[in-house]
This record gives structure tokens, sequence and C-alpha cells, in this order.
């Protein structure tokens, strides 16, 4: 089948955002998935064939799936469709998440697990301050019916989700932007952890101040190219850097 310019271009970033994934160390064996949606559909989406480690997958690899799960455009590989039912409630109710990224970092988990969940007590984690939903754990994420209260729980707006007892997600308008949401969200779990772990007292940030570093994050006017619309392309083109040149196998099997 012919390929727009612009799937090639989510297909190079998505495979980006599963090596880089793998190369921070937020993958877990050959679980979890990155999805991004094709441009100019609703209802076909990008995803890792089943089996391969993130640090594999290239553009040329990612398989094309429905809102079910099912594979709509052959390319040797198969999915797990069951792995697809998180990725799908949001995608479907979320038309604004080009790109939906789960893990189950250490730290991403145990943060999930605790009743407090994620405090603001870094700069990291005040970029998800009042701006993260948590969704109460129901068994292994088998069951298509709790899509419907998994999407309750995150609501409309909301780019970030903890999953009690069980991981993180995040939600991006690009593949660039759900990445640097969970690597933020991983590093504010990272932190909160260490903090506990002195066994000292958390200093507290003053609710005022909170929010506005939430909404200095937002604006993203501190990291933004000249001219560029999107926010987090600065950031996201050095992080590419660490994959290599361009030349390394993109779409390569």
């Amino acid at each position: 089948m012919p390929m727009s310019a612009a799937e090639r271009q989510v297909r190079e970033d998505l495979a980006a955002a599963y090596r880089l994934v793998a190369l921070y160390g937020m993958d877990d064996s050959i679980y979890t998935h990155i999805s991004a949606r094709v441009p100019g559909t609703d209802d076909q989406f990008l995803i890792n064939p089943y089996g391969w480690l993130f640090r594999d997958i290239t553009a040329s690899s990612l398989v094309k799936i429905d809102l079910e799960g099912r594979v709509v455009e052959p390319n040797g590989n198969d999915v797990n469709p069951a792995g697809f039912t998180i990725h799908s409630a949001v995608h479907a109710a979320r038309h604004d998440a080009t790109c939906v990224l789960h893990t189950h970092t250490v730290s991403g988990v145990a943060v999930s697990s605790l009743a407090g969940g994620l405090q603001p007590c870094n700069q990291w984690s005040l970029q998800f301050y009042n701006r993260v939903a948590y969704h109460a754990f129901e068994g292994i994420a088998l069951d298509h019916a709790e899509r419907d209260r998994l999407v309750a729980d995150l609501g409309p707006t909301l780019r970030a989700l903890i999953l009690r007892n069980h991981g993180l997600v995040t939600l991006g308008r690009t593949v660039a932007e759900a990445f640097i949401l969970m690597h933020n969200l991983d590093r504010a779990c990272r932190v909160q952890l260490a903090i506990l772990a002195s066994g000292q007292p958390i200093h507290p940030v003053p609710a005022d101040v909170a929010e506005r570093t939430a909404r200095q994050y937002e604006s993203g006017d501190s990291n933004r190219l000249p001219g560029a619309p999107d926010p987090h392309a600065r950031e996201w083109r050095a992080m590419l850097k660490r994959l290599g040149p361009p030349s390394t196998a993109s779409w390569r099997d």
C-alpha cells in the first residue's frame, strides 16, 4: 500500500520512542506498548509486533491495527490484542491522543502502589500537579468492560494516568510529547522514592508555586524552538541523537 509522508514520519518517531524507552531502561521485556494513530484516520493505529524487544523495533516492523487490535495491513508480524485494551480505550475516547505510552517501570509501579500516589515533592512531579488521574487495579487488563471505567477516570483533558498497583500511562498530541511526559513522570517517581528512602520529611511546595510550575511546563515557552509550534521539538531532536545517525536502521528489520 502507498504510504503517506505523514505516516512515514509517525512510524519513524514511534520506532524511535520504542528504542528510547529501552535505552532509558523503561521497558519490560516484550510487554507494555506504545501506540500511535495513523495520520488521517480515527480507527487505525501502529503498535509493536508481539514478542519483539523495544530495542529492536523498526519503522517497518510496526503493525497497523484497528480499535479491536486486529491487523488491517499485514506485514508478517502479529500483535497481542489483549495488550491493546488500555490503548484502545484511550484512543477511542480521546481523539487528541495521537500517541499513548504505557510502562511498568519499578519506580512507576512502586508509586502507583502507594496510597498517596504521586506527591508534589520535586520539580518533575510538579509538571503533573493536579494533572494526573488514577485508575483502580482490576487485574491484568484483558477485560474490555474495563475500558469505560478507565476512560471515565482519565477524563477529557488529562495527559497522565497512574494505573494503581500497575504502572504509568501518558498521552501525547505527538509521539515526542508522550515520550517526554513519560520520561519526566518516571523521573518524578524515582525522586519520590529516593526521598522516602532517606527517612527525612518532604519539604512542602506551596500550592500557588506548584500550580505556577505546572502552567510553566504546559506553556513550553522555555523550551520552544523559535518558530516551532511543538514545544517538545528541541528536546526530542536532542534525544534522537542518542540513537545514532539517521542511517541507523529505522526501516531495517
